[in-house]
């Protein structure tokens, strides 16, 4: 390739990078907004929130969760474009599991065995597995919607980069109203929703991303 030319595709490279940074934020805006009114409409936050934040286990959860969002918004804004890397998003997502994993011990160290069954149960497990990815639906759209505008090298871990991190907004908006606070229950009950809804923006990446 001759100079000119590589100067030419970088030249117009740029203003599709800095368009879609901007999309994502706009995105991420529209979702928040969404997903937050239907969260406050609907359930609302924890009626004993001021108390309960204060235990360590409650502001674990709210936070790890918080993380995640930050980390799978920060994936997405990177996997969004070509040749980008990622290292340093997967080093700090790995790092939140590693968290995660050393909560869920402790607790197993900690709490009789006689009452993991309940704590991994919890209240609502099933509404926690259902209400997740109902929040996720707004940031996932707008998120694909944004994506559009970039050129991912892999639309199908493109789409999952959307799924992670609109779940993740999805939990960290849940974490406010839910009331089952073990460690176990959140490791597997909000994995589980948050896989079901990256699993579900493989698919859709990989169908309306391609290029």
């Amino acid at each position: 390739m001759k100079t000119d030319e590589l100067i030419r595709l970088l030249s117009e490279d740029a203003p599709v990078r800095l368009r879609l940074g901007r999309m994502l934020v706009l995105a991420l805006c529209v979702g928040i907004l969404f997903s937050g009114t239907l969260f406050l409409a609907s359930v609302g936050l924890r009626h004993n929130l001021v108390s309960a934040v204060e235990t360590l286990r409650v502001a674990f959860k709210i936070g790890v969760t918080l993380a995640l969002a930050i980390i799978g918004f920060g994936l997405l804004m990177r996997i969004g474009r070509p040749g980008a890397v990622i290292g340093s998003w997967i080093a700090a997502l790995a790092g939140v599991l590693a968290t995660v994993a050393v909560a869920v011990t402790a607790e197993l160290l900690t709490v009789p065995q006689a009452a993991w069954g309940a704590n991994l149960s919890g209240q609502h497990a099933a509404f926690c597995l259902f209400f997740i990815p109902v929040l996720s639906l707004a940031p996932l759209a707008a998120f694909l919607a944004a994506l559009r505008e970039g050129a991912p090298e892999d639309p199908g871990r493109a789409g999952a980069a959307a799924g992670l991190a609109a779940s993740a907004i999805g939990a960290a908006l849940y974490a406010w109203h839910c009331p089952d606070d073990s460690p176990l229950f959140v490791a597997t009950w909000y994995t589980l929703a948050i896989t079901l809804v990256t699993a579900v923006g493989y698919v859709a990446g990989r169908r309306l991303l391609r290029w």
